[in-house]
């Protein structure tokens, strides 16, 4: 279950008040889920080798096959984080930080979890903890930014209208959230 974090701490755990909160930017999420027991199986291993991984996307691919028709997308991988990714660290910090993408952030989490922090029209900071069988679409031009857990442990479906849209634009902007709930 998806977890919104705002500034003054007050959380939110139900999805229709999440989506209150996040609609001043047009983020959504919804719950997707994984019933094939094949899936679910591959998933929980740690990590996956690309035959696996290509496994657990054609065992989700109605949900694509969906973003397809009604969305455009073209194309998906399966990203898997966990401690022993070589340089995680160093893949992190690229999206650590405030930013923006030409293009939509779309993500499927289906094992562990990440956060997407996310500064709002009024300037206001809030974050969302994304949970398996969870879908966001973080829309183009949206400043945000993203880190794991303490468990930093999360496999992401990414789904793409085309790569190249998808490099971070730093904002510059700072992240206040993180210091003022600390």
């Amino acid at each position: 279950m998806a977890i919104l974090k705002l500034e003054d701490g007050t959380l939110r755990t139900d999805l229709p008040s999440i989506a209150q909160e996040l609609a001043s930017i047009n983020v959504k999420l919804n719950r997707w889920s994984i019933d094939n027991p094949e899936t679910r199986n591959l998933l929980g291993k740690e990590s996956l080798n690309d035959d696996e991984k290509e496994e657990v996307l054609q065992g989700l691919d109605s949900y694509f096959e969906q973003l397809k028709q009604t969305a455009g997308y073209q194309s998906r991988d399966l990203i898997v984080l966990h401690p022993q990714t070589p340089n995680l660290d160093g893949l992190l910090t690229k999206f650590d930080k405030i930013h923006t993408h030409a293009d939509d952030e779309v993500r499927y989490i289906v094992d562990g979890e990440g956060i997407f922090g996310f500064v709002r029209p009024d300037g206001s900071q809030v974050e969302l903890t994304v949970q398996p069988e969870e879908y966001i679409n973080v829309p183009a031009g949206t400043e945000h930014w993203f880190y794991l857990t303490p468990a930093r442990r999360v496999k992401a479906v990414r789904y793409f209208t085309g790569t190249e849209g998808w490099v971070p634009e730093y904002t510059g902007r700072e992240i206040r959230f993180r210091q003022a709930v600390a």
